[in-house]
């Protein structure tokens, strides 16, 4: 498209007589030139009226609910979530809000989690994954463990193995500190992605009847489907039962609920005086000794392998706890933060800086950076 035909699309989106496919047009163009830092030869006052229009048209679409003088609830719909999730840092920073921000910027970037992680062997030695070169081998009973460099951990049984019948003893744990992530490949074939701040231990071979890992933490799981041998996850007190499936597992203890979500198959989640089966797109929840199943976004549970943070309808305190585990930060609040509620959703990839800067879009939300301390103000 020419510069003529743009001139005249952001003409009629102006004043407001453009076609929807127009209005698409023109916030996915938006987005794309502020993306690559281009502005062709759209003057400043034709992109601003622009940015100011986009705003206008998504505060349509995102009704703030006020309630007792200090709560609010975004309820975000679902056609503008991408525009929300792509303009929010680019187009909602006027001066005001600008001012709210400096007390982010004037401090050094805080950069995201990455491929950290801590395996400690059946015969009790401890190898840092992180300061391990890609490709290195550790070899035990008759297993290879060999770092990939995407941050993998891949187990193989070698010829030299003992036959099935011959059953190998010991654990492996691999465990993420605060602001890591990890994956591993079990040697049955089963994937398991580790986030920030958990651990799995499992057998250096499963045995001929049964696999069960340990998890604490947060962990996604794509099980290798073998009938004649389940796969158990133990975590806090539930067991999870499945033949070949995928789903997450949110053990926290700083979450309010154990919480298990079905991406594909069936679980079985029991608990000592119960039973609950799931089935794709459910969640269970645990608290205490009561198992409560509800339908959930699925894609909520699991961005964080994918790389991202989703907040379409998290609470804030939710969304702090998560970026306090990425980020090794401590956080603080100074008020009543009440139920605020967000949507959308940014990369894991990005400094802290630019994911606070996202969330102070809010009404009524600012933060502070003092040192590795998020205040969090009203």
């Amino acid at each position: 498209m020419d510069e003529k035909q743009t001139r005249e699309i952001l003409k009629r989106y102006n004043e407001g007589s453009c076609s929807s496919e127009e209005r698409e047009w023109v916030e996915s163009w938006y987005l794309d030139m502020v993306d690559k830092s281009q502005s062709a030869d759209i003057t400043d006052a034709e992109m601003l009226s622009a940015k100011d229009n986009i705003w206008k048209n998504i505060a349509k679409e995102r009704p703030i609910e006020q309630n007792k003088g200090i709560k609010y609830s975004r309820i975000v719909a679902a056609a503008s979530v991408i525009v929300i999730v792509g303009f929010a840092y680019y187009f909602f920073n006027s001066e005001a809000q600008l001012k709210n921000n400096t007390a982010i910027e004037n401090y050094a970037a805080i950069t995201p989690g990455g491929n950290k992680a801590y395996l400690t062997l059946a015969d009790g030695r401890k190898v840092n994954l992180t300061d391990l070169d890609s490709g290195m081998t550790i070899t035990q009973e008759g297993i290879k463990v060999i770092k990939k460099s995407n941050g993998e951990l891949v187990y193989e049984i070698t010829d030299a193995v003992a036959p099935a019948a011959q059953e190998i003893i010991g654990n492996n744990t691999i465990e993420t500190p605060v602001g890591g992530q990890y994956q591993v490949l079990l040697p049955d074939g089963t994937k398991v992605w580790l986030n920030s701040s958990s651990s799995l231990q499992y057998p250096v071979k499963f045995s001929s009847n049964e696999r069960k890992v340990t998890l604490t933490g947060e962990g996604y799981f794509e099980v290798k489907s073998d009938k004649t041998k389940p796969f158990k996850v133990v975590s806090e007190n539930q067991t999870i039962e499945v033949l070949g499936t995928k789903f997450n597992v949110n053990t926290y203890k700083d979450e309010p609920a154990v919480r298990t979500t079905l991406l594909e198959g069936s679980v079985k989640v029991s608990l000592a005086s119960e039973t609950e089966i799931l089935r794709p797109g459910e969640q269970a929840a645990i608290k205490g000794q009561q198992i409560s199943i509800q339908k959930v976004d699925t894609e909520q549970a699991v961005a964080w392998y994918r790389g991202d943070f989703a907040f379409e309808g998290a609470e804030l305190k939710n969304i702090m706890r998560q970026i306090s585990r990425w980020y090794n930060v401590e956080v603080v609040y100074q008020g009543d933060v009440g139920d605020i509620k967000f949507g959308g959703s940014i990369s894991r990839s990005k400094d802290i800086q630019e994911v606070l800067k996202v969330l102070s879009m809010t009404q009524g939300v600012n933060f502070k950076l003092e040192g590795r301390r998020v205040l969090v103000m009203l």
